[in-house]
């Protein structure tokens, strides 16, 4: 397995690690597998009351789904619905309502979404970039978008899922949009999610965890109507599978990051 958690018993903190750093961190079956167990489990951990999720290496937080992992999974005839390995991988899909704070270094893009999209909010080490390739590979960015519609103003997640992966956000644009809570020296951003996490953790829990259900109420009544739509907007849209790997073999635009 690819997920490293680690607990601080003293000051109540988690972190859980996406640990595939010359894969850039590319979640595989079994890691989606083992992120929602790690979710799960956390709900009978009362000694762990915050949790930071990052990624190893500092090259990426998470580059989505291992392509060679997507092509294991069977997908249904019916064009109104998927089987995406990634839709409980995030803390809320599980039933966790224990704040998540996410630390991203390097890139994230892609499927790193439904991570970023669960977490309460996002600190950044000044090198991270953000980006959706979808479009670019003959694939409909749906459940990735109405994710992050949720943390950016319209224009821009519109422009960062239209433009592919011809740019880049950087860390500094994401802070300015309010995707970015708090930018750090690259490098930093674990420390300074952990110190945010251990404040965090030591205010009474039952006050804490009331406060992330209230907060992800005023989302959910947008996002859950959105995401059904999603599975046939991803079957009808997307290029069929050998037509995607072959846009993936091509060499793609150069991009720019702004």
């Amino acid at each position: 397995m690819s997920i490293r958690v680690e607990r601080d018993k003293e000051s109540g903190v988690a972190v859980v690690t996406l640990d595939r750093p010359a894969k850039h961190n590319a979640i595989t079956l079994a890691m989606a597998r083992e992120l929602g167990s790690v979710w799960r489990g956390f709900r009978y951990e009362d000694e762990v009351r915050a949790i930071v999720v990052t990624g190893s290496g500092g090259r990426a937080f998470c580059t989505g789904i291992d392509r060679e992992a997507a092509q294991d999974v069977p997908q249904p005839s019916s064009p109104y619905t998927i089987d995406d390995p990634l839709l409980a991988i995030g803390p809320k899909a599980n039933d966790l309502w224990k704040p998540v704070i996410a630390a991203v270094e390097g890139m994230a893009c892609g499927g790193a979404f439904y991570l970023i999209g669960e977490a309460e909010f996002v600190v950044a080490g000044e090198d991270a970039t953000f980006f959706d390739p979808h479009t670019t590979y003959g694939m409909v960015s749906a459940f990735e978008t109405i994710h992050m519609a949720q943390r950016m103003p319209y224009g821009e997640i519109a422009r960062m899922a239209l433009m592919g992966s011809a740019e880049r956000i950087s860390a500094r644009r994401a802070y300015e949009t309010g995707l970015v809570s708090e930018l750090t020296p690259a490098g930093g951003a674990l420390d300074a999610a952990v110190r945010a996490a251990t404040v965090i953790a030591g205010h009474p829990t039952e006050a804490v965890q009331g406060t992330v259900r209230a907060l992800w109420s005023v989302t959910e009544a947008s996002r859950t109507p959105a995401l059904a739509h999603a599975p046939h907007l991803v079957s009808l849209g997307n290029l069929p599978a050998d037509r995607q790997a072959e846009l993936f073999g091509r060499r793609g635009p150069a991009f720019r990051t702004r």
